[in-house]
């Protein structure tokens, strides 16, 4: 898997990124919370990256799914979801959804 080692001296700027793609995520998130309906609107600003990611994967328009891409990241989306599909013996991707996607990734991301 792709590794991002970090300085110390970066970690300052690495942490000002992180809280700004967090706040991308959650409007991100407020902009498709029809999409999690099965989560209660207190907990939507709390779901991980992997439900995050299936859910789009599963049920979005590809519209969404590129957005995705651009408020988490390709590499960072591939991985979560190959960690996803590969380390849980249960995951919740559509049969035609994990092909297709594992295919996309190995193409444009790896």
């Amino acid at each position: 898997m792709l590794k991002n080692p970090v300085s110390k001296k970066n970690q300052g700027y690495k942490k000002l990124l992180m809280n700004i793609n967090k706040k991308s995520i959650k409007q991100y998130i407020q902009e498709h919370q029809a999409l999690f309906w099965s989560v209660p609107k207190e907990k939507k600003e709390e779901i991980s990256e992997i439900l995050l990611i299936e859910t789009i994967l599963n049920y979005g328009t590809w519209e969404d799914v590129m957005e995705l891409f651009e408020v988490v990241g390709l590499h960072r989306a591939a991985n979560i979801f190959f960690k996803a599909s590969e380390n849980r013996t249960r995951h919740n991707f559509l049969p035609q959804v994990e092909n297709y996607f594992k295919i996309y990734f190995q193409r444009h991301a790896l």
